[in-house]
């Protein structure tokens, strides 16, 4: 199986629990069966790129973050910079 698909299974379970989301729940905001989740889930199934982004929409997620090993963690330490970093740097160089 190829990386891509094996990340974006993986990273699918891993943001639905953390939006504490079921299956059922998922797929009734997704407008799909909840078979058709669990069929992904447990990689039966490649959703159609219609249904990611319904996936990625319902989880609240960039549907990059479904195929790319911790794309959010990354994107929150690089918001982090700036906003800590960057800001005192800016204050230093220009004072209020």
């Amino acid at each position: 199986m190829s990386d891509y698909k094996s990340d974006f299974f993986d990273n699918l379970i891993y943001y639905r629990t953390q939006k504490g989301l079921s299956q059922l729940e998922l797929s009734g905001i997704c407008e799909c069966g909840k078979s058709t989740i669990s069929g992904i889930e447990a990689r039966k199934h490649f959703p159609s790129f219609e249904l990611i982004l319904k996936i990625a929409y319902a989880l609240e997620i960039h549907p990059a973050d479904l195929f790319l090993r911790g794309a959010s963690k990354q994107r929150e330490e690089v918001r982090a910079f700036f906003e800590k970093d960057i800001m005192s740097l800016v204050e230093t160089r220009f004072p209020r």
